[in-house]
């Protein structure tokens, strides 16, 4: 019997592979601590998920990024009007950092290699479901600070005089936007995890946003990151 601590969530697939699709299937079917996962069904093509989407309105939708096609940011845009509440993790092969923003700014709500494991899907379904942003081990947006010789924390002067932010709110929402948490940001610039809650907040009221991943794609239009 399930425990009453553990929800079930209805999953749509959509992945052109068979194999990686049986394989997800086999993990998701034995759960997690937190989650059981309703399969409602598998589309191997993109053109099969709005129907499919459309029909079963899953909490979870697991998606291929390949699916995508060569204009990841505007059809996941129109994904997002047709899905407007469910969450979505993208799997892919490919850790270009063009890539990788370009899901994030169309509406993904986490990102994580096809080679994972079954825990480290489950922890980015958590992620995602309590409203953040999830970039997977061995992703990064941080191609600015990848021997490029450029200081990532300079602040973007139009874009923080617009929103009225202070170069540590620059700061902070540089690395808000490479999906790092309080801890890790504390880290990086040498002050307490409360300090960096209190700018993450700060930030999102100036931004006028109420979640994690808002502020991601603000600043990835921005071209902050």
């Amino acid at each position: 019997m399930t425990s009453p601590a553990v929800r079930t969530l209805s999953v749509v697939i959509a992945d052109p592979q068979p194999i990686f699709v049986e394989g997800l299937q086999q993990a998701l079917s034995l759960g997690s601590s937190h989650y059981r996962f309703d399969i409602r069904g598998v589309a191997a093509q993109f053109s099969d998920l709005s129907p499919l989407l459309f029909q079963e309105q899953p909490n979870l939708l697991l998606l291929d990024i390949m699916l995508l096609g060569g204009e990841v940011a505007q059809s996941l845009a129109g994904l997002r009007k047709a899905y407007p509440y469910g969450r979505i993790l993208l799997f892919t092969y490919n850790d270009d950092v063009r890539l990788l923003k370009a899901a994030l700014r169309g509406g993904a709500d986490g990102v994580i290699l096809k080679s994972a494991s079954a825990e480290e899907v489950f922890s980015a379904v958590e992620e995602i479901l309590s409203g953040k942003t999830y970039l997977g081990p061995g992703l990064t947006l941080n191609e600015h600070m990848a021997g490029l010789g450029m200081d990532p924390t300079l602040p973007d002067t139009r874009f923080a005089r617009k929103y009225g932010l202070t170069r540590r709110e620059m700061e902070v929402l540089r690395y808000i936007a490479q999906v790092m948490s309080n801890k890790e940001i504390a880290q990086q610039l040498f002050i307490s995890d409360q300090t960096v809650s209190v700018h993450r907040k700060n930030i999102m009221r100036k931004l006028k946003v109420n979640n994690t991943a808002s502020v991601v794609k603000i600043a990835l239009e921005n071209h902050l990151v």
